[in-house]
């Protein structure tokens, strides 16, 4: 006979035992433990096999010491004691017991219906249930079976409760790591001057920062990356991009040859001038630029499909370009965009009728529909400011500054675009004597 009462909320939820007092866990995976406590030998030895074969480890314990003894030493999932033993009653073992291993599910074995006791016992969660003597097979069996999976759930219980106690606590340091990293980022573009700041915020300022630094290096590259800038302007609106596009097709054309900066300005000035007389080497490392680009665009946040449109910029529609030697579709296709509108700004600075450019090379340098779509939209550029560069002493008035000279601290002395006269001529001088001007003065011709 069993009494089926539910178990209080205060046990499912009692903690493991403290550490170092259970030295015999149970091991995931292996047969359930159970103990059985009886000071009859022969009861224990028939419980002991009944349940053995059901494939349970069974350890027997024949007084209440001995069980004490045990449950101190090893963790068991099922223990089951008979009431009436020496020195010690069944349900006062079991209270022992729970303060011990409060997780052990705890059945009471009884030949004498004590049932106002043995009720209190459930419903203050001292026992599970109780069998009386003697029992049915089936009704032992499925006791004991419904017993385990009681353990079972409260210890899963306990593991989930640990688990979600270490993600919370693992949740809150990547928090703690969250605000630290947003705090240094913040430190990081308060010393770079809103140059360094995340690009979703101020990718523009980044792009401007290498305009400026390729201008510096080689003025001809500036002018040519805001040409073709506002080229691929064109050639998006007439095609209507996604915005996703449209971001990728104008910064590519802003940074499209940034890989120059790694290369020597005598090759460049020969590249754009008389590639023919470039030899091998020179010529190996011209064609390495846009290679550098992708790497180079790649140190700012979300540029990584800007690097590969970079780095197809030159290949060909029939395959004869580099640096892979992409054909038709396999280059890429906003890359196809970004070639004919570089093409068609080297040709208007080569002073090459650029249209004939493009439909002289469609089908074998340029992907004809690139051609087209370029064409189509007649792009007005407005006429072509050539650039040029000046050392300090031939700085004359009427003259109209390209770059704006700043000092070596970063002050800007004089802006673009201000037409120069004697005082602020002079102005430069002065300052040059103490603080020598070292980069490249450009004017417009």
């Amino acid at each position: 006979m069993t009494l089926p009462f539910p178990q209080p909320s205060d046990e499912s939820n009692s903690l493991p035992p403290e550490p170092g007092k259970i030295t015999s866990l149970i091991i995931p995976g292996a047969p359930p433990r159970l103990l059985l406590v009886d000071d009859d030998e022969s009861m224990l030895m028939i419980l002991q096999e009944t349940l053995g074969r059901e494939g349970y480890e069974v350890e027997t314990a024949i007084s209440a010491p001995e069980a004490l003894q045990r449950v101190q030493q090893k963790s068991y999932a099922l223990i089951m004691t008979d009431q009436r033993m020496p020195g010690m009653t069944g349900i006062e073992l079991l209270n022992r017991i729970q303060e011990i291993q409060p997780d052990a599910t705890r059945i009471l074995i009884t030949g004498v219906v004590e049932l106002n006791t043995v009720i209190d016992c459930i419903n203050k969660g001292e026992i599970y249930r109780f069998l009386m003597k003697p029992w049915l097979h089936e009704e032992l069996l499925v006791t004991v079976r419904n017993a385990i999976q009681r353990y079972e759930l409260i210890r899963h219980n306990h593991k989930l409760h640990e688990e979600t106690v270490s993600m919370n606590e693992r949740l809150m340091e990547l928090n703690h790591e969250l605000k630290a990293r947003v705090i240094r980022e913040e430190d990081q573009n308060i010393q770079l001057g809103r140059l360094n700041n995340a690009l979703q915020q101020n990718l523009q300022r980044s792009v401007e920062l290498c305009l400026k630094t390729m201008q510096a290096f080689y003025p001809g590259l500036g002018v040519q990356a805001r040409r073709v800038h506002s080229l691929c302007c064109t050639i998006a609106d007439a095609l209507r991009l996604s915005e996703s596009d449209r971001h990728v097709l104008e910064f590519s054309a802003w940074l499209h040859d940034i890989g120059f900066l790694a290369v020597p300005r005598r090759l460049i000035r020969l590249w754009q001038k008389a590639p023919e007389t470039l030899n091998g080497g020179d010529l190996a490392t011209v064609h390495q630029h846009p290679i550098l680009g992708q790497e180079l665009a790649g140190f700012v946040n979300d540029l990584a499909e800007v690097g590969s449109v970079i780095r197809s910029h030159h290949e060909q529609f029939d395959g004869k370009g580099f640096p892979d030697g992409l054909a038709g579709e396999d280059i890429p296709w906003l890359a196809r965009l970004l070639g004919v509108a570089v093409s068609y700004v080297e040709s208007e600075m080569k002073d090459q009728d650029p249209s004939d450019v493009l439909r002289k090379g469609s089908g074998k340098q340029f992907d004809p529909e690139a051609v087209r779509i370029l064409l189509s939209s007649s792009p007005q550029p407005g006429p072509l400011r050539r650039e040029r560069e000046l050392p300090l002493s031939a700085l004359c008035p009427g003259m109209m500054l390209a770059r704006g000279i700043y000092t070596a601290n970063g002050m800007l002395l004089i802006p673009a675009g201000q037409v120069l006269n004697e005082p602020s001529i002079q102005k430069l001088q002065n300052h040059h004597r103490t603080n020598p001007i070292r980069h490249s003065l450009l004017v417009y011709c």
